[in-house]
């Protein structure tokens, strides 16, 4: 038996926080209904890569669901949105609240149609007055959590072109959601479980940010170099760049023999990580002169025998290639309609011994399973298919 095995979730989220989290509950044995907009909610079709344009990160994160398309702000979809809600144990709903309010996917109004129907609902600035009505996507996380002041160059500030801030909130939704589902075994009713794009940010900088207050350093940024210890960089070997990074004394230790330099484990500059860190370019410029000697793989090789973690800069396509990675068994091969190539859905980050997360459904078309959920909840043929000539379904 699956972990979320009799556990039904309504996934009306958009984009990745809240559609990620769905996934990852639909990983574990979760039913999991995505509602679309009547031919495909706009996430659908960000970076396509079908031929009908599904999406790259749509496919990733809406494994492991079914899909209903339906217009919930009509008066008929409301109804039918209404009666999947007293089938479910979860909503998932990644909206400001306002626009919960007005779609009726807020708290107050769910629990009112399920007393123990769990809400998650995650938002870009969490639900506090000031703030809850502001939009925002993850790359306005990441800069106003002070990630992208202290990334790249002092004049060019720089994101991360993957969107962590927003993986990182699914992940919380999920632990949220998981945590609310406890605790309604004891107590009997539900809650609303709550995250943001702007808690998530500010939790992955939150060393920096307790630094700064303490220290009061105001650093900048230091393109690849860690200004806190060293050497810690990114650097070209012959055939391409590695990144090393060196904390502690026992490794700064192996390293400097490595490099053939063992004379600056008793240099004064480098007694700390901290000195280091302040001294850090003529580190980078020693493990530079070190690196270029050989090939990546070469220095890969050296690095790992003497413990240092050391990886490849990997292009996206040197990460589908790559042996290490594709030992670990990372990716779940899945055929979809319109891809010529199987898709490599990543599995779930965490696994379970006994009872294994599992990805058994290939992302849906939209409104690919509208029949046999609306039959589910007691509509005929003949309704769905009057449903289907008004454009509600």
């Amino acid at each position: 038996m699956k972990v979320l095995e009799g556990i039904r979730v309504l996934d009306l989220g958009r984009y990745i926080a809240g559609p990620f989290c769905a996934a990852l509950l639909g990983d574990y044995g979760a039913d999991v209904i995505r509602v679309d907009r009547v031919g495909g909610s706009e996430d659908r079709f960000i970076v396509p890569v079908s031929d009908e344009g599904e999406g790259a990160l749509f496919l990733q994160v809406n494994r492991n669901k079914r899909s209903i398309s339906l217009e919930i702000d009509t008066p008929e979809g409301n109804e039918i949105l209404h009666a999947l809600v007293r089938q479910s144990d979860v909503v998932i709903a990644n909206m400001p609240p306002r626009t919960l309010v007005k779609l009726g996917l807020d708290y107050e109004t769910l629990k009112n149609i399920k007393p123990d129907i769990i809400l998650t609902a995650s938002s870009a600035f969490g639900s506090a007055p000031a703030v809850r009505d502001r939009v925002g996507f993850d790359g306005v996380g990441q800069a106003i959590s002070g990630a992208v002041h202290v990334t790249g160059l002092p004049d060019r500030p720089t994101k991360m072109m993957v969107p962590v801030i927003d993986f990182g909130t699914a992940l919380s939704c999920a632990l949220g959601t998981m945590m609310a589902l406890y605790e309604r075994r004891s107590s009997g009713v539900g809650q609303e479980v709550g995250a943001s794009l702007l808690q998530t940010s500010l939790t992955f900088a939150s060393g920096t940010l307790i630094e700064e207050a303490v220290l009061r350093l105001n650093r900048k940024a230091t393109h690849n170099r860690a200004p806190q210890y060293a050497p810690s960089d990114i650097f070209r070997a012959k055939d391409g760049w590695i990144i090393t990074q060196v904390i502690g004394p026992a490794m700064f230790k192996r390293w400097a023999r490595l490099v053939g330099k063992p004379e600056l484990v008793d240099d004064e500059r480098f007694q700390g990580d901290l000195q280091r860190g302040e001294h850090g370019e003529y580190l980078s410029s020693v493990m530079n002169e070190w690196c270029g000697q050989f090939t990546r793989s070469e220095a890969l090789a050296r690095l790992e025998e003497a413990r240092i973690p050391a990886g490849a800069v990997n292009s996206p396509r040197e990460v589908l290639r790559d042996p290490a990675i594709l030992a670990s068994e990372p990716f779940h091969p899945s055929e979809y309609p319109g891809v010529e190539e199987r898709v490599p859905l990543v599995k779930s980050p965490v696994s379970l011994s006994r009872t294994p997360p599992e990805i058994t459904r290939r992302p849906p078309r939209p409104g690919e399973h509208t029949a046999e959920i609306l039959a589910a909840i007691g509509y005929s043929h003949d309704q769905i298919a009057q449903l289907r000539e008004r454009g509600i379904v």
